[in-house]
C-alpha cells in the first residue's frame, strides 16, 4: 500500500495531463498513457486508478491485445459511463439549447427551446438554465460546472456580450454575471457542493475548441474555424491547442471582412461584409426565396440546398455564396497561414455541395493556396459543437487539476 501511495504521489502532477489524454481520445490504453506521459508503467497504473476512483474514467480489467501480438496486452481506458457532466447552454437567434456533456465531448442529454429572444438577456438565460436543471434532475448526474455559448464576442475579463448584432440584447450585456445568477437561483451546485460559477464565450470560438479536441480539428497546430449558424458569420483560431482570443477576448471577428464593396449595408456600418453576404438569409435571398416563420433560417437554407440544389436559381445562389466565402477565406489564409480550415453550419453544407469550387477560389486568391496542394478545407464533424465547446469551458478546471476539483467530493 505504501509503495502504491508513493507512486501516486510521484504521478499526482500527471493526473491532469492523463485525464486530458483520455478526454481527447489520445490514450485509449494504459500502455499509450504510459508512453505519452513518459512515466513508468507502475506510475501510470496508479494515475489511472486515481482517475477511476474520482469517477472520471474506467479501467477495463480485460486487457486489450490483438491475436498474435507480442508482449503484455494493455488495459483499455474509457470514460466512466455514469461520470459527472458539465451543464452546457447555447443561445441563438431562434431560441436556446441546454445539454449535459460528459468527458470526451459526449452529449448525455439535451433539451431545445424555441422562443423569440427577448431584449432582456436574463429572461432567456433563466429559461435555458431551468432546462439544464431539469436535465440534471432527470439524470441524477453530478455537475462539475456550467458554460454558455452566445452569438457575440465576449469581452474579457468582464464577461460581457460586446456586439450581439443578431439578437436584441444591448451591447455590453453582462452575460456571465447573469448566467451565474440564474444558476444560483436554480439551485445548481458543483461537485464540491458550492454554487456553480457560469463561464461564457463566443459560439464559434467554442465550436472551434470542441472540434479541435474531439472533431475535425484534431491534431492541427494552426486551426481556422469559420461558420454561419442561424444568422451572421463567425470565426475562430486555435493555436497550439489553445483558443486565440486576443488581448480582450475579441479576436477573429471575421464576419466583418468586406467581400463585396458594392454590397448591402452591414450592421457594423460597412458594406458587403461576410456577415451578410454568406449567411443563411443571404442564401435564401440570392435564391429568390422568401423566408418563412415555420423553422429557423438555418434549417430553411439547409433544406433548400439539400432538396433543390439542381434548380438553377438555387445552384447560382450556392455558387455566389461559395465565391464570397472563398474570397474571405483566401484573405484569412494570407494573414494567418493556418494548416487546416474547418467549416460549420451552412458553410459545411456549401462545402459538401461543391468542394472543388471553394478550394479553387481559395487557392486562386491566396498567396499560399497552391502550395503543397493548398490548405485542407474540411467540414466540422460534431453535432452541437458550440454546446460541446461550452462544456469544455466548464471541464477545464477538472482537466487542470482533477484532485483539487473533485477530490473533496
Amino acid at each position: 500500500m505504501t509503495q502504491t501511495r508513493t507512486r501516486l504521489e510521484r504521478g499526482r502532477s500527471a493526473l491532469g495531463p492523463a485525464l486530458e489524454l483520455v478526454h481527447t481520445g489520445r490514450a485509449p490504453t494504459r500502455a499509450v498513457l504510459t508512453a505519452e506521459l513518459g512515466v513508468t508503467r507502475a506510475t501510470a497504473g496508479a494515475v489511472a486508478a486515481e482517475l477511476e476512483a474520482l469517477g472520471l474514467i474506467q479501467v477495463d480489467s480485460r486487457p486489450l491485445g490483438s491475436a498474435g501480438s507480442q508482449g503484455r496486452p494493455s488495459h483499455r481506458l474509457t470514460i466512466a459511463p455514469r461520470g459527472p457532466v458539465a451543464l452546457a447552454a447555447q443561445v441563438h437567434t431562434d431560441g436556446f439549447r441546454a445539454a449535459l456533456v460528459g468527458l470526451g465531448g459526449r452529449i448525455v442529454a439535451t433539451a431545445p427551446g424555441c422562443m423569440t429572444v427577448p431584449a432582456d438577456p436574463a429572461h432567456v438565460l433563466d429559461a435555458v438554465v431551468e432546462a439544464g436543471a431539469q436535465l440534471l434532475r432527470e439524470t441524477g448526474r453530478r455537475c462539475v460546472g456550467a458554460g454558455l455559448a452566445v452569438p457575440s464576442a465576449v469581452a474579457e475579463p468582464e464577461g460581457t456580450a460586446l456586439n450581439p448584432l443578431h439578437i436584441a440584447w444591448p451591447a455590453g450585456a453582462p452575460v456571465r454575471e447573469l448566467f451565474t445568477r440564474s444558476l444560483a437561483e436554480a439551485g445548481i451546485r458543483g461537485a464540491d457542493g458550492e454554487p456553480v460559477a457560469g463561464l461564457a464565450g463566443n459560439d464559434v470560438n467554442l465550436a472551434a475548441l470542441a472540434e479541435h479536441r474531439h472533431g475535425a480539428g484534431g491534431g492541427a497546430q494552426h486551426l481556422l474555424c469559420v461558420a454561419t449558424g442561424h444568422r451572421g458569420v463567425g470565426g475562430a483560431l486555435v493555436l497550439d491547442g489553445r483558443l486565440h482570443t486576443g488581448s480582450a477576448g475579441l479576436a477573429l471577428e471575421l464576419g466583418h471582412l468586406t467581400v463585396n464593396p458594392e454590397g448591402p449595408p452591414c450592421h457594423c456600418g460597412s458594406r458587403g461584409c461576410l456577415d451578410i453576404e454568406a449567411d443563411p438569409l443571404a442564401f435564401l435571398t440570392a435564391a429568390g426565396r422568401e423566408p418563412g416563420p415555420e423553422v429557423s433560417l438555418l434549417q430553411q437554407a439547409r433544406d433548400l440546398l439539400r432538396d433543390e440544389y439542381a434548380a438553377p436559381s438555387v445552384r447560382a445562389a450556392a455558387d455566389l455564396l461559395i465565391d464570397r466565402l472563398g474570397l474571405g477565406l483566401a484573405g484569412l489564409v494570407n494573414i494567418l497561414n493556418p494548416d487546416r480550415i474547418i467549416l460549420g453550419g451552412l458553410h459545411r453544407e456549401l462545402l459538401q455541395s461543391d468542394p472543388e469550387r471553394l478550394r479553387e477560389v481559395v487557392a486562386e486568391r491566396s498567396l499560399w493556396g497552391g502550395r503543397s496542394g493548398g490548405v485542407p478545407i474540411l467540414p466540422c464533424t460534431l453535432d452541437h459543437n458550440s454546446l460541446v465547446g461550452a462544456a469544455e469551458l466548464a471541464w477545464q478546471a477538472v482537466l487542470d487539476d482533477p484532485l483539487a476539483a473533485l477530490g473533496a467530493a
